[in-house]
């Protein structure tokens, strides 16, 4: 029963949406459609994966709409129609690039996945099942001096953090600092993120290799490696897989 509410919920919602566009003016509606794209666009790190859809859903239909809209202003006549046959390719040409680009991160993962595939058919023993748990990071604030799991203390400022042996993490330059840090369990990564906690920097310390991932944030470490999500409700996914190549 409360699928089916959520069902006619959200139809008579795109319904209501579909006549306030084709009855505004065209010079009305264009706005709230640019509104929405920006909103796709800057928040989608923020936004859940529901709500991505429902905007995806409002912009389809909401073109639609306005082309109405337009044509009702210009007049059912041959430039009319042109203009919003047009609009239509126009648009909905632009709405298939924002949905293309908006799902990169799923056709990236999902790829670094299937190119295992091949290997796996011609194993003679598929690799054991393993039950994948996660510890949680032990966050401490970026703003004095931190442990060292390996000896040591690491000074953290409003520009970074440095080593005891020398090695120093530069926090982003658009960036007001690292807001927080923490060590793997055997302190062979270290990583900080930003006070806007769009940027993460993950640093392996065993192969001295640096990464900064926008928009991901770490969820926890297992054997000693990270792991990542961009939204709370995602699953997470392992370093590898986020870049598209597995080094080990």
């Amino acid at each position: 029963m409360a699928w089916h509410r959520s069902t006619w919920t959200i139809a008579l919602y795109t319904l209501l949406w579909v006549l306030l566009l084709a009855l505004l003016p065209w010079w009305l509606g264009l706005p709230l459609l640019l509104a929405l794209v920006a909103a796709a666009v800057l928040l989608q790190y923020r936004l859940a994966s529901h709500h991505l859809g429902l905007i995806r859903q409002a912009l389809r239909w909401g073109l639609a709409a306005w082309l109405l809209s337009l044509l009702r202003t210009l007049g059912n006549d041959v430039i009319g129609w042109g203009a919003v046959l047009l609009g239509a390719l126009a648009g909905y040409t632009l709405l298939a690039g924002l949905d293309a680009w908006l799902k990169r991160d799923q056709r990236r993962a999902a790829a670094a996945e299937a190119a295992d595939w091949p290997e796996l058919a011609l194993a003679s023993i598929g690799p054991p099942a393993e039950i994948i748990e996660l510890q949680e990071p032990a966050w401490q604030p970026a703003d004095d001096e931190l442990p060292d799991p390996r000896g040591g203390l690491v000074h953290c400022g409003a520009n970074g953090c440095q080593f005891g042996n020398g090695l120093r993490i530069d926090a982003p330059h658009a960036s007001a600092g690292f807001a927080r840090a923490g060590f793997s369990p055997d302190g062979r990564w270290f990583a900080a993120c930003t006070t806007d906690e769009r940027d993460l920097v993950l640093c392996d310390r065993q192969r001295d290799r640096r990464h900064r991932l926008r928009g991901w944030r770490l969820v926890g470490w297992h054997h000693e490696q990270p792991w990542l999500t961009r939204r709370g409700d995602d699953m997470p996914q392992s370093l590898h897989a986020v870049l598209g190549h597995d080094d080990e």
